[in-house]
């Protein structure tokens, strides 16, 4: 009788670099990395080097080495089993330089927090090997992604997005009945300390500058359904800023009222359990020039009564 594969449903490893920085020098290439990434213990750093995974310029590292401005350290990650996602996307546009197509929740857009082969990239790859991602949306948060298929149409289109000219549109489920129409949120969004990862994104007065608008489509029993247009793209910009006006995301484990991690417990950033979804994305064609105006439909939980 053969035995099972133990390999199987194993992605192919991946190896983590980065460049030593003057913060780091004089620290131990155990110490450095322990204290960078707290996913994981000082004992299971120690067990990776033990292991040969790390290496220090190209060579296998103890962990006792004292780093030095500018050397390379990598972890060489071994292949893993990833956790599930869905395995699907919606194509809404398709053109020779541009593909535009409907996340859903629970898929991560590009390899991060342990996903490497199970993300949206991964798998419209698999029909359009040339393509890349123009932004990004939370693992949690559904629709428009919008990539590229040219390094022409990247170009552009990256130009575009700097100087405002792309439109984004989502719907938010947040907490509390809002006393207001709309609010025109301006929260800095900057590192703040999160007890797990060291920092992670959020409101404080130290970070850079952040605007949102959120417009009020429905309010509900103990909560308010949110049309939200971001006019920059700060990380975690619309649940941070909702958070800072007294209106975190139903379900949210990671941020509370204030834009800040939760005090209690605060889960990671990609977390789920709320509802964000990006509806609406408009750009003006980079080869073409005309205006395009994409919708991705909200799920049934972020449609207003009169939608249903």
């Amino acid at each position: 009788m053969s035995q099972p594969d133990d390999s199987a449903g194993l992605n192919d490893g991946y190896v983590y670099r980065e460049r030593i920085g003057a913060t780091s020098v004089g620290r131990t290439a155990l110490a450095h990395l322990t204290d960078k990434y707290r996913h994981s213990t000082e004992e299971q750093w120690r067990a990776r080097f033990v292991r040969g995974e790390v290496r220090l310029d190209g060579v296998i590292a103890t962990g006792d080495e004292v780093l030095q401005a500018h050397q390379e350290l990598c972890w060489h990650r071994p292949p893993w089993r990833e956790r599930e996602t869905p395995d699907s996307f919606e194509l809404v546009y398709e053109d020779a330089s541009l593909l535009a197509v409907i996340k859903p929740s629970g898929l991560p857009t590009l390899p991060s927090g342990g996903f490497l082969k199970n993300t949206l990239l991964s798998f419209v790859r698999l029909r359009w090997p040339e393509a890349s991602a123009l932004h990004r949306l939370g693992r949690a948060t559904s629709g428009l992604v919008l990539f590229s298929r040219t390094q022409e149409a990247a170009a552009k289109l990256s130009g575009n997005w700097r100087e405002g000219d792309v439109e984004k549109r989502y719907r938010a489920l947040s907490d509390g009945v809002a006393a207001q129409a709309s609010y025109d949120i301006h929260t800095p969004i900057g590192l703040v300390p999160h007890p797990v990862l060291g920092s992670v994104h959020g409101a404080t007065a130290k970070g850079k500058p952040s605007h949102s608008r959120a417009e009020v489509l429905e309010r509900r029993d103990g909560q308010t359904l949110f049309e939200v247009r971001i006019h920059t793209g700060r990380p975690e910009q619309i649940r941070i800023h909702l958070a800072s006006i007294g209106h975190p995301l139903t379900g949210d484990p990671m941020f509370a009222s204030g834009g800040l991690p939760r005090e209690h417990e605060p889960g990671l950033p990609g977390d789920g359990g709320y509802l964000l979804h990006a509806e609406t994305l408009a750009f003006t064609h980079p080869l073409t020039g005309e205006r395009l105006r994409l919708h991705a439909p909200p799920p049934a939980a972020l449609r207003m009564a009169s939608e249903a």
